[in-house]
This record gives C-alpha cells, structure tokens and sequence, in this order.
C-alpha cells in the first residue's frame, strides 16, 4: 500500500483529472486543499520547491503537475 498524498485547490481542473486517475486506477489517497490551509501550502512548497499545484507525494516521491508515466511509475503501474 503506498502513501500518497494530492495537494490541490478547489478550482484547479488538472488536480480534478489528477484525483479522477487516481481513483480509476483504485489508488487511495488523501486530498489536501492548499487553497485553504496556509500549513499545508507551506508543507506543499517545502516539498517541491514550487506554488503551483498538483503536487502529488507518493511514498516521498515528489511529482509536480498531472505526470502520467511518472505516477505510474511511482505506484509500479
């Protein structure tokens, strides 16, 4: 089971495509609204050294934007 995590906004359609793949593909993960949590914006940029969203955390992988293959490959798909 891998540990992922989405940082998103509520208004950001590539997040929308991002959590829609994730749950085609039946991969949990935990969605956290950047937009409206300054702590988690923090974490988010700390991370990935960037303030634009997606930014997807799997298993410490850090994938900034809606990357297909890299997910697939963070996941083992």
């Amino acid at each position: 089971m891998h540990k992922v995590t989405v940082y998103s906004t509520k208004t950001c359609p590539w997040c929308d495509k991002l959590k829609d793949y994730l749950t085609k593909k039946k991969v949990k993960f935990e969605s956290i609204d950047v937009g409206s949590n300054q702590e988690k914006a923090e974490e988010m940029i700390k991370k990935s050294g960037q303030m634009g969203v997606p930014v997807t955390d799997i298993d410490g992988t850090i994938i900034v934007g809606f990357d297909q293959d890299a997910i697939d490959e963070a996941l083992g798909l």
